[in-house]
């Protein structure tokens, strides 16, 4: 238990930055592509909300749900593409009443569970990503392929291929989303502290226990699963904005994504 605990805790750490390091290169890239194609920055914001947009719906509507559930009035959501005045593109918005730091968080962290939930259901569910996975860490490189190739053989593989990257790449909260986690992060050191100094019945150390491995293997589950994904975009994605400023010749426009 104690070494799958650490393996889990080691594997995320080192997956979240890899994944966000991807992502906003993914981020960066299309938007590029789609200016050398159109020329137009509000085409090129358009077309990126578009490939984008399964996974942007998903997005707000788990901060509007989570609200819901939690019994915080919504006062909007919008998933239309919106200018900041730093810059930045917001994707999508959903607007809500002021709370306490605890519900704000968990309204924040709404993306990030909906959407690992959806990733890893996808990626183990339907493309049988697992024995990939299990092949690879286990050194078997010939199954590991073999595993890859019954993969492509997947019905509708190109259509939960998107799906998949659209969800992957958007599920990650914002800094807005992040904007409580401090303050609950140290209230549940505190607690955590305190619960461990007067001691804890075994049965609710072991059930608490047993939650944070389910909920740390289904987020490294979805991370590993966004970063193979993103792993296989990017050559592609780079080969087209390559070939695009061969033949298109212009000025770098760019536009930043939030």
């Amino acid at each position: 238990m104690t070494k799958t605990y650490i393996e889990l805790w080691l594997w995320l750490i080192i997956t979240a930055p890899v994944l966000l390091v991807l992502q906003n290169w993914i981020s960066r890239h299309i938007q590029t592509v789609f200016l050398l194609l159109t020329r137009h920055t509000g085409m090129a914001i358009l077309l990126n909300q578009i490939v984008f947009l399964p996974g942007v719906v998903l997005h707000e509507m788990s901060h509007w749900v989570m609200a819901r559930l939690l019994g915080v009035r919504t006062m909007g959501i919008s998933v239309w593409p919106k200018r900041q005045r730093d810059g930045s593109l917001r994707l999508g918005y959903v607007h809500t009443k002021k709370v306490d730091f605890v519900r704000e968080s968990l309204i924040g962290v709404a993306p990030l569970i909906f959407g690992c939930a959806a990733v890893a259901a996808i990626g183990l569910k339907l493309l049988d990503l697992d024995n990939v996975g299990t092949a690879l860490l286990r050194g078997d490189l010939i199954n590991g392929f073999i595993s890859v190739l019954h993969v492509f053989r997947s019905p509708d593989l190109f259509i939960w291929g998107y799906v998949l990257f659209a969800l992957s790449n958007t599920m990650m909260p914002s800094s807005s989303d992040r904007r409580a986690w401090p303050t609950l992060g140290i209230l549940i050191v505190v607690l955590g502290l305190a619960l461990y100094y007067v001691g804890m019945p075994a049965t609710i150390q072991t059930a608490l226990s047993n939650m944070i491995i389910d909920a740390v293997r289904v987020i490294t589950t979805a991370f590993t699963v966004t970063i193979g994904v993103d792993i296989v975009v990017i050559p592609v994605l780079y080969a087209i904005e390559w070939l695009l400023w061969q033949f298109v010749p212009g000025s770098r426009l760019k536009v930043s994504i939030k």
